[in-house]
């Protein structure tokens, strides 16, 4: 294969710099060998402190992990660039600025203001100064949140590299996979180190990866430049450090780095390698151990002598010793503080009503929110499946978004869910953007859910407080349009479940307008469902169009129609139906009190107390199936706190357990009908 351009001006500048006698390259050698025996020492430490029950009780070995994760952290430019190490990296994490006192606390679940502060376990690196995003437990979950980081970098044309980090292991996910696709197409400055020891936990490669190495898999991929190298080996692998990362900072596109390093150590303090690992293999790996190999080489270059690296580690051990000292005089995080930083407060924006507009539909209230919000502020960008150019969406939301934006604030995206929500995180986490991100049927959404429920929600507490999540996930949701089963989900009560997810459901054009406003104003994430069945109805839905600065905040239910007989709480489409029913029942002097929730997360219980407290019966309606749907929580809440003030048992109504047949005639079954709520409201009544 012939160099690129950039890749023979590397090679003619490493021919000078892999010269040991290079003052500048004899410093960098130096600074590597220290930060490797400072990483050693440290997992000595740890490992000692789990056995003597002291302090943290998961302890994960990173031995012979030592030169890659050096090598790779001084070839980047701290606080400038951005990094994703995984669990394993924690040389990395040191080459970059990480102290071990730190380092330490968060073993020791301590009180500090990086790496979670003891809500997450040890080797969740996060620092928001140095640029390393909350790290999470979920194998793989990191390397599409890199590439949204990489894509926000492109977008505002800054010369920043993105790192990312795995095991050979974390290659069998697809979200890998997914990450060289997005990466390759879009040409991100992302490098992406695997550091290959051969074993995933127990399993070995063999196991793994059809062919051996991933490297000749992602070989596939046009624009991504891959090395294999020996990890252990300081030259190799600072010379594919060195143009992997000219090649990002080039704006050349992406690298893939396979570095192959034994696992010296076994996988975490609680596994034990001799039940897989044979004695020779054990003393194979013992042999390729980094730090002798990279002593031996620095001592005959005559880079350092044998007194000044005796020195040097002893001073190195003496600082890991004083360093686990400091930690263990941290305090642990107080108790009242568990169940903070699951939302980042904010100040809401101030609304401003304007005289009344023409009459819109649902759809075209979204359609004017995004552009409004859009013209407001440049970080707000837009994407998802089919959502760019003259499409706009399957159901037209974002046409004309592209034409009056450009494509780099309204994108399609592969088909890929998983990569849409990952790539809403990544974008967010600059402080620039915001993103908008459609998935095109909340059916589909569940590709995409790790990044939803144990990615995006959980970031703003699991980092306590230090990153901020700014995303808005819109999904066209519910049933009624004959979609079958995969087209008319209702997936609220998952939701709802999720800490650390806000859950906006508007039933009319003003309210969307005016929630998805307010939506990408919050700094929190967001999930925004559109019921597919009201995006056009006009009856009920269609109002006379709100302003620009109107903002509806969340947590404020609206009492759609007042009534002293029986209240009725809904959400979307039963809003409609709850709502036409009262109408009729009114004409046989049943006065019913209408509420639409609209946000389920936050919940106005204050209002549905109130109600329910003045007409003593409640009936609520939803078209998710009634086991354990969102209408339980607030049945179960009410009957506690409004016990005394009801005159019936409350009456849920809900789609049959089942999913939703496309068959016209079955799915009306399945789902709750207009005439259902008239039946349960009567019969409520008659108490």
């Amino acid at each position: 294969m012939s160099m690129t351009p950039i890749q023979k001006k590397c090679d003619s500048l490493l021919k000078n710099l892999l010269d040991l006698s290079s003052s500048s390259l004899r410093e960098k050698s130096l600074q590597t060998l220290e930060v490797m025996w400072l990483t050693r020492y440290i997992d000595d430490k740890m490992s000692k402190l789990v056995r003597q029950n002291k302090g943290g009780t998961f302890h994960l070995g990173v031995t012979g992990h030592e030169l890659i994760g050096a090598v790779s952290a001084l070839s980047l430019k701290p606080g400038i660039d951005w990094a994703f190490p995984y669990y394993r990296d924690r040389a990395f994490a040191i080459g970059l600025g990480c102290t071990p006192t730190d380092l330490f606390a968060a073993f020791l679940a301590r009180d500090i203001p990086h790496h979670s502060g003891g809500r997450m376990m040890p080797e969740h690196f996060s620092h928001k100064e140095l640029r390393i995003p909350c790290q999470s437990s979920c194998v793989g979950s990191q390397f599409l949140q890199a590439v949204g980081v990489a894509k926000s970098a492109q977008l505002r044309g800054a010369q920043e590299v993105v790192y990312v980090s795995g095991g050979d292991g974390s290659t069998s996910q697809g979200d890998f996979h997914e990450m060289l696709n997005f990466a390759s197409l879009h040409k991100l400055p992302l490098v992406i180190v695997i550091q290959d020891n051969g074993w995933a936990i127990s399993v070995p490669v063999a196991d793994q990866t059809a062919g051996g190495s991933i490297a000749k898999i992602a070989r596939g991929y046009e624009g991504l430049s891959v090395f294999e190298v020996d990890g252990c080996d300081y030259q190799e692998t600072e010379q594919a450090l060195f143009e992997a990362v000219a090649i990002a900072r080039g704006s050349k596109g992406p690298s893939l780095i396979v570095a192959k390093i034994p696992r010296i150590a076994a996988h975490s303090s609680s596994d034990d390698p001799k039940k897989y690992k044979s004695e020779e293999i054990q003393k194979e790996e013992l042999s390729r151990d980094p730090i002798p190999r990279f002593e031996k080489e620095l001592l005959e270059a005559g880079v350092i002598t044998q007194e000044v690296l005796d020195q040097m580690k002893q001073r190195l051990f003496q600082s890991v010793e004083e360093a686990a000292l400091q930690a263990d005089q941290i305090p642990f995080p107080p108790r009242s503080d568990a169940d903070k930083n699951v939302f980042k407060s904010f100040n809401v924006p101030a609304s401003k009503t304007s005289p009344e507009g023409e009459s819109i539909v649902l759809m075209d209230a979204l359609n004017h929110a995004l552009i409004e919000e859009m013209e407001r502020d440049p970080g707000v960008v837009v994407f998802g499946e089919d959502v760019a150019h003259g499409k706009g969406g399957v159901f037209g939301i974002t046409r004309t978004l592209t034409d009056r934006f450009g494509v780099s604030r309204c994108f399609n995206t592969p088909l890929a869910e998983s990569t849409i929500m990952a790539l809403a995180i990544g974008l967010s986490f600059d402080g620039f953007h915001k993103p908008v991100a459609e998935i095109q049927f909340a059916d589909y959404s569940w590709t995409g859910m790790n990044q939803l429920f144990n990615e995006l929600s959980s970031i703003h507490y699991r980092s306590n407080g230090e990153w901020t999540c700014p995303v808005v996930i819109r999904m066209p949701y519910g049933g009624y349009i004959q979609g079958g089963p995969y087209h008319s989900q209702s997936i609220e009560a998952f939701l709802a479940h999720c800490p650390g997810l806000k859950v906006v459901i508007p039933s009319n054009a003003a309210d969307a307008k005016r929630l998805l406003k307010m939506a990408i104003a919050d700094p929190n994430p967001v999930v925004f469902l559109e019921h597919k069945a009201l995006y056009r109805q006009r009856l009920f839905c269609a109002r006379p169009e709100t302003g620009r600065d109107d903002f509806l905040p969340f947590g404020k239910a609206e009492i759609v129609r007042e009534g002293k007989d029986v209240t009725f709480i809904g959400w979307g489409m039963t809003v409609l139906m709850g709502t036409e029913a009262a109408d009729l029942l009114a004409k046989e002097g049943l006065s019913v009190e209408v509420i639409d929730l609209r946000t389920l997360i936050p919940l106005d219980f204050a209002t549905l107390l109130a109600s329910v407290q003045k007409t003593g019966k409640l009936l609520i309606a939803h078209e998710a199936p009634r086991t354990c749907g969102f209408g339980a929580e607030l049945s179960a809440r009410m009957a506690q706190e409004a016990f005394h003030y009801l005159d019936a048992p409350i009456q849920r109504i809900g789609g049959k357990d089942c999913p939703v047949p496309y068959c016209k005639d079955l799915e009306e079954e399945v789902l709750p009908q207009k005439k259902d709520i008239e039946q349960a409201l009567r019969t409520l009544a008659s108490y």
